[in-house]
């Protein structure tokens, strides 16, 4: 038990992996309803072109999840090394004591491995939207289309509400897998969990 009545690992953030692994099941579903609400809204098929089939759309959301995932593992997976040296050997959780702001362990980059920055998620919101689109590109010229047909599949998701709607999913997504790995809280208690109030 912790001074403030839980298990030494029921507080603190989410572990780097596990926040990644969130994120990136929420990124795929996210951009696969958005893409479908948005073609339902608008009354355009995500991919117009005739003859396709399924592998552009396919191998777009793939490479756009694992670009994904590698962005917001080069934001959030410095924070693993220190939170686990936190949450390792000491009964007192971070935050508790005079210091609150513990030395940066050797190798790491002070507060940065400690809190990732919000703005990962806009440098993996531009990777996950690159990889859709030129995915998409690279699957339509597999497919068997010309250049210039795969090159205006390409240039029209990336200029229209289809492309949007990727670029968003990534920044939410992103943002809170970031979130999670910052933000220091607590498991939700009922008021009757407190041995204290008795």
């Amino acid at each position: 038990m912790t001074a403030d009545g839980g298990a030494g690992l029921s507080s603190g953030s989410v572990r780097p992996p596990v926040a990644l692994a969130f994120a990136t099941i929420a990124f795929v579903a996210l951009t696969i309803f958005g893409l479908g609400m948005t073609s339902l809204a608008t009354g355009e098929d995500v991919i117009a072109t005739p003859g396709l089939g399924q592998v552009p759309g396919i191998a777009g959301v793939i490479c756009a999840g694992l670009a994904f995932a590698g962005g917001l593992w080069a934001t959030i997976g410095r924070a693993e090394g220190t939170d686990a040296a936190a949450r390792g050997g000491d009964s007192v959780p971070a935050g508790v004591g005079p210091r609150t702001d513990p030395a940066p362990a050797a190798g790491t980059r002070g507060r940065g491995a400690r809190h990732p920055s919000y703005w990962g998620a806009a440098w993996t919101t531009a990777a996950a939207f690159l990889a859709y689109i030129g995915a998409v590109w690279l699957g339509a010229l597999v497919t068997g289309a010309s250049l210039g047909v795969a090159t205006g599949v390409a240039g029209r998701l990336a200029t229209s509400w289809f492309g949007a709607v990727v670029a968003a999913a990534a920044f939410v997504c992103a943002w809170a897998g970031i979130a999670l790995v910052r933000t220091r809280a607590h498991r939700p208690r009922w008021p009757w969990e407190d041995e204290f109030d008795e």
